[in-house]
């Protein structure tokens, strides 16, 4: 589209130029001010108890990924005791097609017997003493009773919440998202995972 020859010139007074100027350069303060600082590192629980964390765990909201996209409902995970000290790692869920599919891999702790960081691999045995293999599994907040956890990581990247049973009472479930929230957590990211029984 051409500009018509008959418009009228506008030549921008010193003053207009400089509030033009003055305002270029404070539209990246701006943007920057709106722009919210980076999350404090992630912080996990104090310790944690592993024999009480054995168990079967039912998931209830996750980050979506890309190794769990085939799963439509019915996922769990179940820890269990190894007796070289490790854990036995068994996740399953539903696929659309009605099947179960099952991941079994191989965690261990990552520092002192009551650590809540643990390193989780569901690569071969064989490729075990490689580094990238192992994925880290942060126990970022857990109730008294073993009843509720989440899981993530220090990028904050993934993350997933687990209960002892496939549903959590609304009040528990929310209180645990405020303090997800102020750890950093964008919970926009959260996908409720179907559950026997759950309700929304």
């Amino acid at each position: 589209m051409t500009t018509p020859t008959t418009a009228p010139s506008f030549t921008p007074s010193p003053t207009l130029r400089q509030l033009a100027f003055a305002l270029a350069l404070l539209s990246p303060l701006a943007a920057s001010a709106q722009t919210s600082a980076p999350p404090e590192p992630l912080q996990t629980i104090a310790r944690l108890d592993v024999d009480r964390y054995l168990g079967t765990w039912y998931e209830i909201a996750k980050y979506p990924n890309r190794f769990q996209r085939q799963c439509v409902a019915d996922t769990s995970a179940l820890y269990r005791l190894r007796d070289d000290g490790q854990l036995d790692v068994v996740n399953r869920c539903r696929q659309a097609n009605g099947e179960v599919a099952e991941a079994v891999g191989r965690a261990r702790q990552d520092g002192p017997a009551d650590s809540p960081k643990l390193k989780v691999r569901f690569a071969p045995a064989w490729l075990s003493w490689l580094p990238m293999v192992w994925g880290n599994y942060w126990v970022i907040d857990l109730d008294p009773r073993y009843r509720l956890v989440a899981v993530s990581e220090p990028e904050r990247e993934y993350l997933w919440i687990l209960s002892r049973t496939p549903t959590v009472e609304a009040d528990t479930y929310q209180a645990l998202l405020g303090r997800l929230r102020e750890k950093g957590f964008d919970l926009t990211r959260l996908e409720r995972t179907v559950q026997p029984g759950k309700s929304d």
